[in-house]
């Protein structure tokens, strides 16, 4: 099964647009991300949606933050993407009258009802803007070309 990576690739565009001046347009996102720019259109759309950012027409438009980093949690932007689904696992259906499938599988969705709660809860404890916390100085030599 193939991985969601949305929510780290978005925060990534997140934390880059905290730091440039001039709008971003989907191009240059795609760029950065290595993906189709009418699909980071499709994305940031619902990131505007959510409140996030905002978008200027034209020929020097593009994306722009509309809240601060500080403002958003991990949790919201998760929100945003659809709330993609955290695991694989699913439940049986071989044999739906089986009251041992269904011990199985209620011990199953009990398990991922935890996890997501546990996964929900570590979201909303962090803010965008903490994900660099600690780490501005190794950024900025980085981005100066020191490191």
């Amino acid at each position: 099964m193939p991985t969601d990576s949305r929510l780290p690739r978005v925060l990534h565009v997140l934390l880059h647009l905290d730091g440039i001046e001039a709008p971003v347009t989907s191009e240059m996102i795609g760029q950065m991300l290595r993906t189709n720019p009418s699909l980071m259109r499709r994305t940031m759309a619902g990131l505007r949606k959510a409140g996030f950012v905002a978008s200027t027409k034209g020929h020097h438009g593009g994306w722009h933050l509309a809240r601060q980093l500080d403002e958003i949690s991990l949790a919201e932007v998760y929100e945003a993407l659809g709330a993609p689904n955290l695991f694989s696992v699913g439940q049986s259906d071989d044999a739906p009258q089986c009251l041992l499938e269904q011990a199985a599988n209620a011990a199953t969705t009990k398990a991922l009802e935890k996890a997501r709660a546990s996964f929900l809860t570590e979201l909303q404890s962090v803010t965008v803007a903490d994900l660099v916390d600690g780490s501005r100085e190794r950024i900025a030599a980085f981005q100066q070309g020191e490191e």
